[in-house]
């Protein structure tokens, strides 16, 4: 009974996480939203087919730069699938290890140079996320920024059909669209 009611008490925060766009401070870490945001993303949107290696292949969440999220991440998706697939986290230090990523976090560590990087990683399948201030602008897809005690979503409509992604109306529902 305890299982269950701990499994329907996170469903019901990831559900008025992604229905509100909210969370205040006082009760969440930051990271340890955007680490929910992250695992949701891999369950609402839509990558091309050729994304995977194959029907097994896990869903794989990578960090590039300096790691922000500790073990939220890690805790986030562990024994978690996103549709049948297992979700994975890897950290990465540069776009050669990305090759296998479905989403690539790219960590602010990584500003000076994110240009170059939002660039090169436009690739069909590559879902970019950011949370420097600038991100979607800068090219990526999704970015999350705090605003005060909120978490607040932009998603870069052009970037995402580049790289081929059709994220979900509910995800869309809650971001500020650049287009």
């Amino acid at each position: 009974m305890e299982l269950l009611t701990l499994s329907t008490a996170r469903r019901a925060s990831l559900l008025g996480i992604l229905f509100f766009g909210i969370c205040p401070a006082q009760v969440f870490n930051e990271y340890h939203v955007k680490a929910v945001f992250l695992y949701t993303f891999a369950k609402f949107v839509e990558w091309p087919p050729l994304t995977f290696s194959g029907p097994d292949s896990a869903m794989t969440i990578c960090i590039l730069g300096d790691d922000p999220f500790g073990s939220f991440l890690n805790e986030a998706v562990r024994g978690k699938t996103a549709g049948d697939r297992p979700v994975a986290v890897r950290r990465v230090t540069d776009l050669r290890e990305a090759g296998a990523c479905q989403i690539l976090f790219i960590a602010a560590s990584e500003s000076h140079r994110m240009p170059i990087l939002l660039v090169s990683a436009a690739h069909p399948g590559l879902l970019t996320v950011g949370d420097t201030a600038d991100f979607t602008a800068q090219g990526g897809v999704i970015g999350l920024r705090r605003d005060g005690d909120r978490i607040r979503l932009s998603v870069n409509l052009p970037a995402a059909e580049k790289a081929k992604l059709r994220i979900s109306s509910r995800v869309l529902s809650l971001a500020t669209l650049i287009r």
